[in-house]
């Protein structure tokens, strides 16, 4: 069963621009997958149809057996939280510590105390900060933050997990770790989607392509 289909998707903005031209892709379930193309390729845009921030002109946008342009704004919440984001800027809250910022999207869904309490550090044992969860985000590295955004974007197991540019303020040493970190995820049955223009890094984690040139997609 397909994770991501998308069919004959094209998204127009306002301005003119045409971000995707016809794009017709699908991500297996369990499949792991890289999105490339130059800057302003429609990366962002095609990622942002998956959460729903954007919507196409034109096709249909699947996810498992979710036509997303059928969902009422009332089921967009829910849909969202079955699905796991990580953004290259961390997007963590400095007011709060790490235990904190991962607990926030189950205290949101209305977990037991003790039931977010199994389950951020489950997520902190996997990314290997288990021992930082008393830490706020300012005193931990790059590398760090973005660990505690993936265990905050795992914490409630999603089936789909997105990264857009994660490892953009990495270094190359740094971003290695955090890929291999989604290989792990994606071994135990996670469907990954991560945007990065890092060709020499696709290159060496040997995971389907899919390229974005003047809003065509095509895989390799």
């Amino acid at each position: 069963m397909s994770a991501i289909r998308f069919e004959n998707v094209s998204k127009r903005y306002k301005t003119g621009h045409e971000a995707l031209r016809s794009a017709d892709f699908s991500l297996e379930s369990g499949e792991m997958a890289f999105l490339t193309g130059h800057s302003g390729a429609g990366k962002s845009t095609l990622l942002k149809m998956l959460t729903l921030v954007e919507h196409p002109s034109r096709g249909e946008v699947w996810v498992g057996n979710q036509n997303l342009s059928k969902l009422s704004r009332y089921q967009i919440p829910d849909y969202r939280r079955t699905l796991g984001v990580v953004y290259q800027n961390h997007r963590l809250l400095g007011d709060r510590n790490v235990y904190q910022n991962i607990a926030l999207p189950l205290q949101i869904a209305g977990y037991s105390r003790d039931h977010i309490g199994r389950r951020v550090r489950a997520a902190l044992d996997r990314v290997g900060l288990l021992a930082a969860e008393s830490a706020f985000p300012q005193a931990l590295s790059s590398g760090e933050q973005q660990r505690v955004g993936i265990a905050r974007a795992i914490v409630h197991k999603p089936r789909l997990l997105i990264a857009d540019e994660p490892t953009g303020n990495l270094d190359p040493r740094l971003s290695l770790d955090i890929m291999h970190l989604f290989e792990q995820f994606n071994r135990v049955g996670t469907t990954v989607l991560i945007a990065t223009h890092d060709v020499a890094l696709i290159k060496r984690m040997k995971h389907p392509v899919l390229i974005l040139d003047k809003g065509r997609l095509r895989r390799v």
